[in-house]
């Protein structure tokens, strides 16, 4: 048996690397381990749910006072009942002590304990003097904390009903702690180990016993010391320690999308380039440029995961990045169903959005989703250089961080969450919620695109861990939206558990301004914009475009239309919605009720208010290429963006150069649980659970005089072009090396208007 304390003793590493003693401790289960700590269960069972710590067998919590099983947390009985009956009689004897009621009670819930904060200069003789005469045990330890007991009740009596009631011979017990209120357990005449990092009224008190080893490493390498001392290990930790395999790329890309398209023709896989604009994955290929060595670790769709012949290494462009190599992932497409479109998509991307009555949690698809983890996480860890960079992309990888930390400690993991990241109370709902906080807690940083997520973040850590904030950082000028439902004036930047020390920061993802200029500017979508014009005549023309997805509240945006028009009626045949809904992709089953759902109130509202001479609602129901998104975004007189919740919405930014490279001056109307809100000071910002909020500020925008409309376009376009995507990667990066970018936008703090 190995008892052991917790804070300083079992969760304390010189160098993180602690999962030498637990790989250890995992692998071998003749050794019964417990926890033996002054915390209360509650504050205990954190460290149960990390992936990574072993599952104690038993746990002594509350300075010897509560002992359970540590996989169901029963009490272990008679012993339990024998503690509360002494501790009953101890209350009747010192209720009468008034001295009590005046110290400082410490915060943590206790059981058949008071704990206090007693400070040197409060002289905590006296008192303990005093209830020395009285039928209770009294613990003072880092000159600070005084524990009050049953009689015979500590760490050390407790642990030693529990040997004697599970049969355990004395001589193969090991103790191990690091503070006096650890004391109790060396003096059962176990074997102990003295810490390195103990405090030194410990070194003094078990100076005389001989049973205590004094390590020369602290925490968990000088409990391994020990074992090895006791001839429990064969070999020395030094000597155990498996050796690091070192790739040889300094940054690591873990994306779950190849920078490239993979498609099969005549029985080969060929590479073309994405269709889509997504300025992110160039932006990203892009910190090769310079010849920095790297790699990019994604799947690549195989009929087996252990294919003949498959290429694991591949090139991207030699001529632009002479050192970058993909690592390709075979998975099979039950994986990627499995894995993605099933799970992530229906587990936790309506969670994240906050539509967590439609989430579906399917443990059988989480056992499939740590898989998948581990995979990337293991491609990653033999990739990355020493000390290189692994920059870990959004929520489907959530567990890469927790498997990359234990396989390569020296690489700085850096995450960038895509999504919205909710409050804690919906997060919360995951019933794998702390397996999931543990691995992001093993990250270096971890970034959000706005300051409210980053919030919500810190919220939730709290929520599952004691959690020490290190540093509040006051947000940007441009984040500092008042009125609007998401935007926060300051948030948590760095945190500590016992896991680790996190730094956090808000980082909206930009646009490619340049590229969106040149198509606004082709001919091509001139022509295209006119022909639109065209269409719709003399109607102004509101355009909206998104994909067929409960998160961006097309039937609310529908319903709210059918207001607008029921509340002005002057305007009708004279305003034109193009709504473009691209839909899911094949097998995603969950958006087919929402579809037929935009379908219908198409159908009703074009029915009802339209006619031979106008159409109220022109809908599109396919994807469109994006020289054509960029017309229909230059035509439109309105940009309506009103998604029920958003991590950013790159629409809205798109909308906003596209008039601007067209000389015309649209109005934005943006939901304001959009990320982008708290960002683009200058739209017409909506609260899209309200029609008649939709109503009103969509007449506004529609209303609105020219000046009005160009003075909220020029603002956003320096925002925008400021903040564009390439800047988004390079002050991320920055961020994570510690080369803080100031942000300077001086008339950028915005109040909405009533």
């Amino acid at each position: 048996m190995l008892a052991v304390d917790l804070d300083g003793t079992f969760l304390e590493s010189a160098d993180r690397q602690k999962d030498e003693l637990y790989n250890f401790l995992n692998n071998n289960d003749n050794i019964i381990l417990v926890f033996n700590t002054g915390r209360n269960t509650e504050l205990i069972l954190p460290v149960l749910d990390d992936l990574f710590i072993p599952t104690p067998h038993y746990i002594i919590g509350d300075v010897g006072a509560t002992v359970i099983t540590g996989d169901t947390q029963q009490h272990v009985q008679p012993l339990q009942q024998e503690i509360s009956n002494r501790w009953r009689e101890t209350l009747k004897d010192i209720s009468d002590i008034k001295e009590l009621t005046q110290l400082n009670r410490q915060e943590q819930p206790q059981e058949r304990r008071m704990s206090f904060y007693v400070e040197p200069d409060n002289k905590p003789e006296a008192i303990i003097e005093k209830l020395g005469q009285r039928n209770c045990d009294v613990l003072y330890s880092n000159g600070i904390y005084l524990d009050i007991l049953a009689t015979d009740v500590n760490k050390g009596s407790t642990l030693r009903a529990l040997v004697d009631h599970l049969g355990i011979d004395h001589d193969r017990v090991i103790v191990a702690g690091d503070t006096m209120n650890d004391f109790s357990m060396y003096q059962t005449g176990y074997k102990g180990v003295v810490l390195n990092n103990s405090e030194e009224p410990l070194k003094q008190a078990a100076k005389d016993l001989d049973n205590a080893y004094y390590s020369d490493a602290p925490g968990t390498d000088g409990i391994f010391e020990a074992l090895h001392h006791f001839g429990v290990t064969e070999k020395t930790q030094k000597d155990k320690q498996p050796k690091i395999q070192y790739g040889n790329s300094d940054l690591v890309m873990v994306y779950h999308r190849l920078p490239y398209k993979e498609v099969k023709e005549d029985g080969k896989t060929v590479r073309q380039k994405h269709s889509s604009p997504n300025g992110i994955l160039p932006t990203l290929l892009g910190f090769f440029s310079n010849a920095q060595k790297g790699s990019w670790v994604a799947w690549s769709l195989s009929d087996t995961r252990t294919p003949e012949n498959f290429e694991e290494h591949v090139e991207v462009d030699k001529e632009k990045y002479e050192n970058l190599q993909v690592c390709r992932i075979p998975l099979t497409q039950e994986d990627v169903r499995i894995f993605y479109e099933v799970f992530s998509k229906e587990s936790f991307w309506l969670l994240l959005h906050s539509f967590h009555e439609k989430a579906i949690f399917n443990h059988k698809h989480w056992d499939h989703f740590l898989e998948i983890n581990r995979i990337f996480a293991e491609k990653a860890a033999q990739e990355a250089a020493e000390n290189a960079t692994v920059w870990i992309h959004d929520y489907n990888l959530w567990m890469v961080p927790g498997f990359l930390r234990q396989m390569r400690p020296d690489v700085k993991i850096a995450f960038y969450h895509h999504t919205p990241f909710p409050s804690a109370d919906i997060f919360n709902m995951i019933p794998w919620r702390r397996d999931i906080i543990n691995s992001l807690l093993q990250c270096d940083y971890v970034g959000f695109h706005i300051p409210q997520y980053v919030d919500n973040f810190t919220n939730v850590v709290r929520s599952n861990y004691p959690t020490t904030v290190n540093e509040k950082t006051e947000a940007s000028p441009r984040f500092k939206t008042y009125g609007c439902a998401i935007g926060v004036d300051r948030y948590v930047s760095s945190l500590t558990t016992d896991l680790n020390t996190v730094r956090m920061g808000a980082h909206p993802v930009g646009i490619n301004c340049d590229y969106i200029e040149e198509l606004a500017q082709s001919e091509k979508v001139k022509a295209l914009r006119a022909k639109i014009k065209d269409e719709v005549g003399d109607s102004q023309c509101i355009i909206s475009i998104e994909r067929t997805d409960y998160t961006k509240g097309p039937v609310d945006k529908l319903k709210g239309l059918e207001k607008f028009l029921e509340d002005h009626p002057e305007m009708r045949g004279k305003v034109s919605l193009i709504m473009v809904c691209t839909p899911p992709a094949k097998g995603m089953k969950i958006y087919d009720e929402i579809a037929q759902d935009i379908a219908y109130n198409v159908g009703v509202i074009n029915g009802k208010y339209g006619s031979y001479e106008w159409t109220p609602i022109h809908f599109v129901n396919r994807m469109i290429p994006f020289e054509d998104v960029i017309a229909y975004y230059a035509a439109a007189d309105v940009g309506w963006v009103t998604p029920l919740r958003d991590g950013l919405n790159l629409v809205a930014k798109e909308y906003v150069m596209a008039n601007q490279a067209s000389g015309k001056s649209g109005a934005l109307v943006l939901s304001e649980f959009a990320g982008a809100a708290v960002e683009l000071h200058g739209a017409f910002l909506v609260n899209p659970y309200d029609k008649a909020d939709m109503s009103d500020v969509l007449y506004r925008a529609l209303t609105a005089d020219e000046a009005d409309k160009d003075s909220r376009l020029q603002r956003m376009t320096r925002i925008i072009k400021k903040h564009d995507v390439a800047a988004w990667g390079r002050d991320f990066l920055a961020d994570v090396n510690g080369e803080k970018i100031q942000d300077e936008f001086p008339d950028s703090t915005y109040i909405r208007a009533a």
